[in-house]
């Protein structure tokens, strides 16, 4: 009687030690990813079969994919129902592979398939790069699903912005692996596809100049550069100015009713001149804030980076190791600095950083509940539609809050004696 009592609970024993250890020993770092990835899957498969597709941009993607593939390489009359086209030419040869896929787009069930698995490469990338880096708890993962948004984004619209998140994601993978020339390739087949890529560039540079020394960064940046006129070749070629003035337009105007992170400012002053210049000017005093004080620190600081690399171009300058926590770090801050001053957020933008926000609120020294009622607020916030004040009031905070933390907790990754997590 006593041993069939006891075999039952020393089960249940082991089911609860290694329910423990999927989610606090690092070891098992894999295994609580892979089921977070199946899991996800198996609740985006529920959300398409339950939630209704909402029609916004995947129509004008289709309508202009057919004016290319008709021969229009006039980026100026490419356009389609809700506008023109007003992305690098990738945007128009993925969309080209899926107009044939889905029938000239009327096969939507196929699409949103595509998409989905789209979204469980993000994720899976995610979960990589949270493991190459290092310094977050197992279980953070599990916050990954939880974004109602996110999902929404991918299989529910469509949005175009998937595919240039999902290749930054592997570039950023890709370069925390010291992997940089597939990091450079995947960086620059996310950047044909949507410029906002370029919100990341500041932050690789300190890694590649770090890593690489001057040549080797000016090399990338060469890299960067000759892709996006080769991919765009067919159409600068004919039309250059149309094609950069559209693809690469920096003078953007957005409409203040699809704001996301402005809506407790008046419209005029969202509209104007001054507005655009004062966020321009906040963003590149923090870039260089950052650059001055956090990111070189344990280099002992940026003019010995600066002295060291340009004394031998051809050379790495004698720095600390780069690790990929760093490398992680540095990128995802460079963006989250890019998204805090950005002209206006638009709801699929939430994909360029929700899977970031977790592992930069390791990145402070806050409280943890502190840091998931920043998760949870950001979430909430990209979740209020159509905006309000309030819920811009609460996303600008946060943001505002999660840099700050950074700033005061660990702008160049853990120290590699808390490399394990709180």
């Amino acid at each position: 009687m006593a041993a069939s009592y006891l075999a039952p609970k020393a089960a249940l024993q082991h089911v609860v030690q290694f329910a423990l250890s999927l989610l606090t020993d690092p070891r098992y770092f894999g295994i609580l990813a892979a089921f977070v990835v199946v899991g996800d899957a198996v609740l985006t498969q529920a959300i398409i079969r339950v939630v209704p597709y909402t029609e916004i941009d995947w129509e004008t993607y289709m309508f202009q994919t057919e004016l290319y593939l008709n021969g229009e390489r006039d980026y100026a009359l490419i356009s389609g129902p809700t506008g023109p086209i007003v992305y690098p030419a990738g945007h128009l040869y993925i969309h080209r592979f899926l107009y044939w896929l889905t029938e000239g787009g009327a096969r939507l069930e196929i699409a949103q398939q595509v998409y989905a698995q789209l979204y469980a490469a993000s994720v899976a990338l995610t979960c990589m790069t949270y493991h190459r880096a290092g310094g977050v708890p197992n279980w953070i993962v599990l916050l990954l699903p939880l974004s109602k948004r996110l999902h929404s984004i991918y299989v529910l619209r469509l949005f175009n912005d998937c595919w240039a998140v999902v290749f930054v994601q592997g570039a950023i993978l890709a370069y925390a692996k010291g992997r940089n020339a597939l990091g450079t390739v995947l960086f620059s087949c996310a950047l044909s596809v949507k410029m906002g890529v370029l919100l990341y560039l500041p932050g690789l540079l300190v890694v590649l100049f770090k890593q690489e020394g001057l040549f080797g960064t000016l090399g990338h940046i060469a890299a960067i550069a000759f892709s996006q006129l080769g991919i765009g070749l067919p159409f600068l070629t004919q039309f250059p100015r149309s094609y950069l003035s559209r693809s690469y337009e920096l003078s953007r105007i957005f409409l203040y009713k699809w704001t996301v992170n402005w809506r407790f400012v008046s419209e005029e002053t969202f509209l104007g001149s001054r507005w655009a210049s004062g966020l321009l000017l906040g963003h590149l005093t923090t870039l260089v804030a950052f650059g001055l004080f956090r990111w070189c620190r344990r280099d002992g600081g940026v003019w010995s980076v600066l002295s060291s690399g340009l004394r031998q171009p051809g050379r790495p300058p004698r720095t600390a190791t780069v690790t990929a926590d760093y490398v992680v770090t540095m990128l995802y801050t460079s963006n989250l600095i890019g998204i805090l001053f950005a002209r206006s957020l638009h709801y699929q933008f939430y994909s360029w950083y929700a899977q970031q926000i977790p592992f930069l609120a390791w990145r402070t020294k806050y409280p943890i509940l502190l840091r998931l009622l920043l998760i949870v607020g950001i979430e909430y916030a990209w979740n209020v539609f159509p905006s309000t004040s309030f819920s811009s009031s609460i996303l600008c905070a946060a943001n505002v809050a999660l840099l700050v933390g950074v700033w005061f907790g660990y702008p160049e990754g853990r120290p590699m004696r808390h490399s394990k997590s709180e």
